[in-house]
């Protein structure tokens, strides 16, 4: 992938429309600001019981975004990152229709997980409390089939998303005809979405086990035979991100954006610093996605010795301040208080979560750039959108605070407002200058300081963050040489 932003979006959410009206948007005012865009999912249909991630046919785009040929054509012009959804499949998928119609008899019978597929004769309490679940409750779905059968489906996120056996010839054929779909259209990358989960085996957690490496390893291998890069998405401990980033292209950093925010709201970069010390180089930084904010990537874990990265009452006081700075709202968006597929997550836009204050807001995104990796923005983030509360009280659901419906006139206000101004130009020096194209060195001359440098032949380029005024800086050579003024600042 190219060592420039990219820009993570739902075609519809965005261009108000489909992939020609997307295409339009980065050719014309978003131009010069991304080196890619890991387009959400897009297949048929987009809005079923989790936004895309429920597909019932993963190779085909829904008709009312646009065809492969759309997709073809934007790749064309970026690099493309689309998701391959490994653990699931929608529960009107023509699969499991077959086999809800016939039973053993279906030739997709075994690529659904059921409770007896894995644990047999029947499992322990203690297996099932081992078991390492996004939802508060064993994740099962009792279901008769139209062809008479009592099964307990395996349902790690919803009833309507049906885990399926990825060992199993349909489940591979399933996968792999996946992979060759994308590599027609051209696209880039792939995003492996919750392939944590994918694997399950009895007497397990059934999350990151050996068997889960296995899978991503192999999965890994056919990408790289289609000329594709992978990106593995794990929520967890973030050992798990370590470990992970040793075998595969690129992982997210989930600790970053809970990491950030203390450090802002604690006016400390010490936490920070200590994550930046060891967290994998080949990753994608985030501070916003379609999710929400991960707590749990910043805890500690009972699968592993150890201290998580923030201590419990720092994670507490942090989870106390995103709801005080939003008003409430993310409280209204997260755990039980909405319907939620990760109740370990915090809903809210990562501009409200600091009050919609620009200068917390800007330094936050310089960080991120200045930081090792790919920095993904999301499209709520790129235009510092709010919390979309009608929408979350229209659907429900607490995600949908954080994807609100844009239409052209709303992203050409947005891209006015002096803070997304500020963003874009450092998104267009981070895509650009050529010190990002060598090492890093970060250092912290105080507990409310940061610098991040980085060196290139002679090409170099600083950030200096002073917390205690809230300020952010760059500087760095450019046309003339070294600049002792500043070519950004907050």
């Amino acid at each position: 992938m190219k060592n420039q932003a990219q820009l993570v979006a739902y075609v519809d959410r965005l261009s108000g429309g489909t992939f020609r009206q997307l295409q339009h948007l980065l050719d014309g005012p978003l131009q010069g600001l991304f080196g890619g865009i890991h387009v959400l999912p897009f297949f048929h249909p987009i809005d079923g019981a989790d936004a895309g991630f429920d597909p019932i046919d993963h190779t085909q785009v829904d008709p009312r975004l646009g065809a492969w040929d759309d997709v073809a054509a934007l790749a064309a012009g970026t690099e493309v990152m689309a998701d391959v959804i490994v653990n699931h499949v929608s529960s009107r998928s023509p699969q499991f229709t077959d086999f809800d119609q016939r039973g053993a008899a279906s030739p997709y019978a075994g690529m659904f997980l059921t409770y007896d597929r894995v644990f047999g004769g029947g499992a322990r309490e203690a297996d099932l409390l081992l078991l390492h679940t996004p939802r508060p409750h064993p994740p099962f779905t009792k279901y008769r089939t139209a062809h008479g059968d009592d099964v307990l489906l395996w349902t790690t996120f919803t009833s309507e998303q049906i885990d399926i056996d990825v060992h199993h010839p349909e489940g591979r054929r399933y996968l792999e005809s996946v992979l060759d779909r994308f590599h027609a259209a051209g696209i880039r990358a792939i995003r492996l979405d919750a392939v944590g989960f994918a694997v399950k085996k009895a007497g397990t957690s059934c999350f990151m086990i050996p068997e889960t490496f296995a899978l991503i390893a192999d999965i890994t291998a056919q990408a790289h035979a289609r000329g594709m890069d992978v990106l593995v998405e794990v929520h967890g401990h973030h050992q798990d991100q370590i470990d992970v980033a040793r075998r595969v292209d690129w992982v997210y950093d989930f600790a970053l954006p809970p990491l950030v925010l203390h450090a802002l709201y604690a006016r400390d970069v010490t936490h920070l610093c200590r994550w930046l010390a060891i967290r994998p180089r080949n990753a994608v930084t985030v501070l916003d996605t379609h999710d929400g904010i991960g707590v749990q990537d910043v805890d500690a874990d009972p699968r592993r010795p150890g201290p998580g990265l923030l201590p419990p009452q720092d994670i507490q006081a942090l989870v106390a301040t995103i709801h005080e700075r939003s008003g409430g709202g993310s409280r209204h968006a997260s755990g039980t208080a909405a319907a939620n597929v990760d109740a370990h997550q915090i809903n809210c836009t990562f501009y409200d979560a600091l009050g919609r204050r620009d200068d917390e807001y800007l330094v936050a995104r310089a960080i991120q750039c200045f930081v090792p990796g790919i920095p993904q923005v999301y499209y709520v983030g790129l235009l510092a959108g709010s919390n979309d509360m009608e929408l979350l009280r229209r659907t429900g659901v607490g995600r949908d605070i954080n994807r609100h419906y844009y239409v052209d006139d709303e992203v050409a206000r947005a891209l006015e407002r002096p803070v997304v101004r500020a963003l874009c130009d450092l998104l267009r020096f981070r895509g650009s200058h050529p010190s990002f194209g060598g090492t890093s060195h970060v250092s912290s001359p105080a507990p409310d300081q940061l610098v991040l440098e980085w060196r290139n032949g002679s090409d170099w380029s600083r950030l200096d963050v002073d917390l205690g005024r809230m300020r952010a800086e760059i500087v760095g050579t450019g046309a003339g040489g070294p600049s002792a003024t500043p070519v950004w600042t907050t």
